[in-house]
């Protein structure tokens, strides 16, 4: 076989089918080119698709035994991808040997970067479903907050009464015979605070008509015990016909 034949045969058919793509490196000792791949959605300096070059160069028994092959310039490959696809095409060659086989290693180089690809962006759209979840819940708990109950409240104030030191405060005047304070009574009963609690949750109103507490001087108001009280006092006929 004249393998040098068969190897300007095959740039002849590759310049045909990349035209204004292949890039010829070096043609001795043996032919040196370039193709480059992307996926359909590559955007030239962004994080969409992915890109590379793929360089080949025959060897002096090509097709009969490997070309080299290598990948340059590739755009947002993920960690080890290069060499992944590197070790894809070495298993493409061997699987071809006897004939050309370019094409067929660029080709099965497009299809596994379209494939990853697709997982790339899969793994994105979940990363920022997760993202965005994550930041709903936190959103939601900071406007929630802690809901107070009775008992919530109650356990809170044992613990702010130690603190403050009202419990000590309350057992140290029992043993004194100490009168509290309504202040001091309010911190150290909790039967005021559950006496209290429980009115605000009957939601009842206790409402006061001012106007029944509105110009009581105008009221005639005697005391009689005081009257009769009086050594000078004497009770006139209508209160004895009256009795």
């Amino acid at each position: 076989m004249d393998y040098q034949e068969e190897q300007r045969n095959e740039i002849e058919a590759l310049e045909s089918i990349y035209c204004g793509e292949m890039e010829i490196l070096s043609t001795e000792p043996f032919y040196s080119f370039a193709i480059p791949i992307k996926t359909e959605e590559y955007e030239a300096e962004t994080d969409n698709g992915l890109s590379c070059r793929l360089e080949f160069t025959y060897t002096s028994e090509y097709p009969d035994k490997p070309l080299v092959v290598s990948i340059q310039d590739p755009e947002n490959f993920e960690e080890s991808s290069a060499e992944e696809l590197t070790k894809h095409l070495i298993e493409q060659i061997n699987e071809n040997l006897g004939m050309v086989m370019v094409f067929t290693l660029v080709s099965a180089a497009q299809e596994w970067m379209n494939v990853q690809w697709d997982k790339i962006k899969l793994h994105r759209e979940e990363y920022a479903a997760l993202k965005l979840k994550e930041e709903e819940e936190a959103e939601r708990k900071r406007f929630e907050g802690t809901r107070v109950t009775v008992e919530t409240f109650l356990s809170w104030k044992e613990k702010f009464d130690e603190e403050m030191g009202h419990t000590k405060r309350k057992e140290m005047a029992d043993r004194e015979g100490k009168k509290l304070t309504g202040r001091e009574l309010f911190m150290t009963d909790r039967t005021l605070d559950q006496s209290d609690l429980k009115f605000l949750d009957d939601g009842d109103a206790v409402k006061v008509d001012e106007s029944l507490f509105q110009n009581l001087d105008d009221l005639d108001l005697e005391d009689d015990d005081d009257d009769e009280d009086d050594p000078d006092y004497e009770p006139n006929n209508s209160d004895n016909e009256s009795a």
